[in-house]
């Protein structure tokens, strides 16, 4: 049985505040696992780690001091994903994927703002009055939408607001912890992927694949 879940996570920084930050930010858009994993004992760490190079590294790190623990990585894809995640990983970011479970290996198609964009509804509530909704992609599926267009779509929609321009670090944590997880796994099928490799190992009988 799984007794402690580690997830290695690209973001937050170089700054200690900011990886504070994305920390809580992910632990809200979790409760729903974060909670489960309470109620069955399971203990929960989750791991800023910089840039997607540090969290691969801190990730290989993990699977040898934590050999005990399910340790999950997640790092942003920055493209359409054509391969399995451990392959693109290789593939793409030259990374060494020796020792790494294809189960634990999570990205974010195709990066983390593309869940920011999938409700709406919580980037309306943070920014308020001169956010322009219309600036929006309106896909069903997010993850087709390419990464450039994504962050220009939330610049478009924010500029006018009183709190201004997206930033990554000020903004995005606050509103990964906003989010409506439901909505956001229905319209990114890789983060839905995510969600339910926590669940499944969360599980009374979960075990390390």
């Amino acid at each position: 049985m799984v007794g402690e879940i580690r997830i290695y996570v690209e973001g937050g920084g170089d700054q200690r505040s900011g990886k504070a930050a994305l920390r809580e930010g992910f632990s809200k858009f979790l409760s729903s696992v974060r909670e489960k994993a309470r109620t069955q004992r399971v203990r929960w760490n989750i791991i800023a780690c910089g840039s997607t190079r540090n969290a691969v590294e801190d990730y290989q790190n993990a699977l040898e001091r934590h050999r005990d623990a399910a340790n999950i990585l997640l790092v942003d894809s920055d493209g359409p994903l054509l391969l399995p995640p451990l392959d693109y990983l290789k593939r793409n970011g030259g990374f060494d994927v020796e020792g790494m479970s294809p189960k634990l290996v999570h990205l974010m198609v195709q990066v983390m703002e593309t869940w920011l964009l999938s409700d709406r509804g919580a980037l309306t509530r943070f920014y308020g009055a001169g956010f322009n909704r219309n600036a929006l992609p309106r896909r069903s599926n997010m993850e087709e939408v390419d990464k450039r267009d994504v962050y220009q779509a939330l610049s478009d929609a924010t500029l006018n607001t009183q709190k201004g321009e997206y930033h990554k670090i000020r903004h995005g944590p606050k509103i990964l912890a906003m989010l409506d997880a439901d909505r956001v796994r229905r319209r990114a099928a890789y983060c839905d992927r995510f969600f339910r490799t926590l669940e499944e190992l969360i599980e009374e009988n979960g075990t390390l694949p």
